[in-house]
């Protein structure tokens, strides 16, 4: 089955009724995504008219975006403040796992995801994984945390579904962007998508909202049930 009529009558697919976004880049102002506080309301406007319940802000923490933990917090109560809808807006962060994570990793200076604080979103280059990721992934969950890996159907140095399989027996859960269904990010990255999809690989799903633009090439795209 296949969700999603073409804008402007998307709102009646009802996908996206209780829907959580686990990865965006919506808190206005701190990375590549959404600029303004004004764009970042209009979006939230967008997303509640859609029937979406809890939003994920993520933003970038990495070598070349060092964003703080307590920079981000502050940005997020100035979004919370302006933010008069109903939506439920919770902080993380989508972690580069390179020098700078491990710093805060073992500093114990991370923004967690999910209900109970025991998740990291962690993100590679989409060419090559780090040095010793693994172990790195490991460390992640000796620290109390399960790794959530942002978009795996983008990663081009996994190659088949048993790269895949090795991650998931370590423990790392997945995350599926929307816009890899709806080809953003090239034909390569959609069949490896809704091959997860298939293997029933993927435990969240999030939009890596940077624009409104994105939303609405999600919305006219049909989406696999």
């Amino acid at each position: 089955m296949f969700f999603f009529k073409k804008h402007p009558t998307y709102q009646s697919s009802g996908f996206f009724n209780g829907f959580t976004d686990y990865h965006c880049h919506i808190l206005p102002g701190v990375d590549d995504g959404v600029k303004t506080m004004n764009q970042a309301l209009e979006i939230l406007a967008e997303y509640e008219r859609l029937g979406v319940e809890t939003v994920w802000l993520t933003p970038h923490v990495m070598e070349d975006v060092p964003n703080t933990t307590e920079g981000l917090r502050l940005r997020f109560q100035a979004l919370k403040a302006a933010y008069t809808g109903g939506i439920d807006l919770h902080l993380a962060a989508e972690y580069m796992l390179d020098g700078l994570f491990d710093q805060r990793l073992s500093n114990s200076d991370l923004l967690p995801l999910g209900a109970n604080s025991d998740m990291v979103l962690v993100e590679t280059s989409y060419f090559n994984p780090p040095l010793n990721m693994e172990a790195t992934l490991h460390d992640i969950m000796s620290h109390g945390f399960f790794p959530v890996l942002a978009h795996p159907e983008r990663y081009r140095y996994i190659a088949d579904i048993e790269g895949y399989r090795r991650l998931k027996r370590m423990g790392v859960k997945f995350q599926m962007n929307l816009g890899s269904i709806a080809e953003v990010y090239g034909p390569t990255a959609r069949k490896k998508a809704l091959m997860l999809m298939k293997e029933g690989a993927y435990d969240y799903t999030g939009t890596d909202l940077h624009n409104i633009h994105l939303l609405h090439t999600i919305l006219e795209t049909k989406i696999p049930k």
